[in-house]
């Protein structure tokens, strides 16, 4: 391996680690795609996560400094092919490899700027977060998934933006006690935190469903290599959000709601085997 590939390698690894820090769930899931697309996908995530640390971690610092900082620094990488920062070189490398499109860079750093000046969302606003925050990246990983066909692509662009706000939304309602006493959100419109009742959660959860179902034919037709991998991440969603349905809207503004590792490590077997034996 000559020097820049050795590089190369090095700060995928590193987004590697950073998902295998952050997100026992994603990495599960990573672990059951081909293992060509492991690297891109770890790229991916080590990039969005990071972004997503500036806006909810670095409390004591100036946020949006940071982030601009870093959305110049990501455009940079991607113009010269390099980077020092070695989650942007890892991002930028798949970037350029997959022709990811720069309009769903945009529009996830233009979420991350949402945050930073977070008001209660209408409609358009709530939809324009969830666009850009969640399902863009789920259409970063088909431009990978789909190796340069674009007409499978765009087949599957709507069913891959249907799992990706599906999976937010969720998050929204496991994190609905923290996101409000720690960062004052509440992304749901029209949603007061302390007047959640079943019948809103009720509301919230059919929306969240429809958009499961129109998200599963998608799953179907995504390339061998990707298929197990992304039906593993629906099944553990449909799975926490069950969870979350099945408890009194008291319950997840009291506590975050969870699946334990052990579950998370039993579903992924239980799916492989089911997709290969042709009955899951």
């Amino acid at each position: 391996m000559d020097a820049k590939a050795l590089f190369d390698q090095t700060t995928l690894e590193c987004s590697r680690l950073i998902t295998q820090r952050y997100s026992t769930s994603f990495t599960l899931g990573i672990k059951t795609l081909d293992k060509k697309f492991h690297l891109p996908i770890y790229a991916i995530y080590g990039f969005v996560r990071y972004a997503d640390e500036i806006v909810d971690t670095f409390h004591d610092q100036d946020k949006a400094a940071l982030l601009e900082r870093f959305k110049k620094d990501t455009y940079e990488a991607i113009d010269a092919k390099i980077s020092l920062n070695p989650v942007l070189h890892a991002f930028q490398l798949i970037v350029n490899q997959y022709k990811i499109d720069l309009d769903l860079i945009e529009a996830f750093l233009h979420s991350m700027e949402m945050d930073l000046d977070f008001k209660k969302y209408n409609d358009s606003k709530y939809n324009e977060y969830i666009y850009g925050s969640a399902e863009v990246v789920g259409l970063m990983c088909l431009k990978v998934f789909c190796e340069g066909n674009q007409e499978i692509y765009d087949r599957l662009k709507e069913p891959a933006c249907k799992l990706g706000a599906a999976f937010q939304k969720v998050n929204f309602l496991r994190d609905i006690k923290s996101d409000f006493e720690e960062r004052g959100r509440v992304y749901f419109p029209g949603v007061d935190y302390k007047l959640f009742n079943r019948d809103i959660k009720t509301q919230i959860e059919e929306d969240i469903q429809k958009d499961f179902n129109d998200s599963l034919i998608g799953i179907e037709q995504l390339p061998d290599g990707a298929k197990l991998g992304v039906k593993v991440a629906y099944l553990y969603y449909q799975k926490l959000f069950d969870k979350i349905k099945g408890l009194p809207a008291e319950t997840i503004t009291q506590q975050r709601i969870r699946i334990p590792n052990s579950k998370k490590i039993s579903l992924l077997v239980g799916t492989y085997f089911g997709t290969k034996l042709g009955i899951s």
